[in-house]
């Protein structure tokens, strides 16, 4: 059994014992699959709730699930995609967890709830987990605790982990960090916005998908993407682009099958990922190393040192942070 890093004073003692003892019973229940367990951890480290550093410590790296990422701008049929996705994936009886990236209510800051909607028809399936989480202010079309809510429902018997991003265009590429494979979704409509968002979609993406098929002008948008694929791939492989219609489901079972042979053939940890999860670590140190300090106290301090003689904001910063 993990213990916390955490050293409390004495009296805290038994409440730390209490909350040691509920994680260990939530992980064990996430560990099992128990969506109730999977969406009070994720409540728990979304909001920093007594013991979430216990649960995350608790984590181990479950190579079996599999993170695929979908992005793209906003009306590209993410979420229609990703709900044709499930209807195949159910047929071949595997388990699939959705986290859909939803912009923030400006009055809570919670998630507006979307594309939960869009995806209603798999509430009660017990092969489905879906859960929504704003982005809070985040940039790059992610939450910033995606990673560690990513973490967790990789613990639980998922065959596919599915992240919906929120689609804000060319800077959402923290996807590609955290996905092993990522799916850029456009649309014909989109066509002339291809060249402008060139450098950021073809960084990203592993697979592209033309959704809406039927519409004018897709034909041209798939046969852009295959040379702008095959312009980049500079000799290695090109960038697969498919086109489905997925409000019909067409191309969608090829689109589903070049996904699951692109995590099959992958076997090192991308490059992508190891810089997102160095940006993560190196966040988390900051947090850490923060900790206690504060703005208000910070500006208590400088108040009663800014006006003597000789003040020096960087000999005052060193001071503050040795005592």
């Amino acid at each position: 059994m993990l213990t916390s890093q955490i050293l409390l004073p004495l009296e805290n003692a038994e409440n730390e014992y209490l909350v040691q003892s509920n994680i260990d019973t939530l992980y064990q229940e996430i560990r099992k699959g128990s969506f109730a367990a999977i969406a009070r951890a994720i409540t728990i480290v979304e909001n920093e709730l007594d013991g979430y550093e216990d649960l995350l410590l608790h984590l181990h790296e479950n190579r079996h699930a599999r993170v695929v990422g979908v992005t793209g701008p906003p009306g590209a049929g993410k979420s229609t995609l990703v709900n044709a996705l499930l209807h195949h994936w159910i047929k071949e009886n595997k388990k699939i967890a959705v986290i859909a990236v939803d912009p923030s209510s400006p009055f809570n800051y919670g998630a507006l709830l979307g594309d939960r909607i869009r995806m209603s028809e798999f509430y009660t399936n017990p092969n489905i987990y879906i859960r929504s989480l704003a982005t809070r202010g985040a940039l790059g079309g992610l939450s910033a605790r995606i990673i560690e809510v990513t973490d967790i429902v990789k613990e639980a018997p998922f065959d596919i982990v599915l992240v919906e991003t929120v689609g804000v265009g060319q800077s959402e590429v923290e996807i590609a960090g955290l996905a092993d494979c990522t799916v850029v979704t456009l649309v014909p409509e989109a066509g002339d916005e291809v060249q402008t968002l060139k450098a950021g979609i073809m960084e990203i993406a592993n697979l592209f998908v033309v959704n809406k098929a039927d519409r004018d002008g897709a034909e041209g948008l798939y046969r852009n993407l295959r040379i702008m694929a095959h312009e980049k791939a500079n000799g290695n492989d090109e960038t697969p682009v498919f086109k489905t219609v997925a409000t019909e489901n067409t191309g969608v079972a090829e689109l589903a099958a070049a996904i699951e042979q692109y995590l099959t053939n992958l076997n090192n940890i991308p490059e992508k990922r190891l810089h997102l999860l160095t940006e993560k670590c190196w966040q988390l140190i900051q947090a850490h190393k923060m900790r206690g300090i504060s703005q208000l106290s910070i500006k208590t301090a400088l108040e009663s040192e800014i006006g003597n003689s000789g003040f020096n904001l960087y000999s005052f910063t060193r001071h503050f942070l040795s005592k």
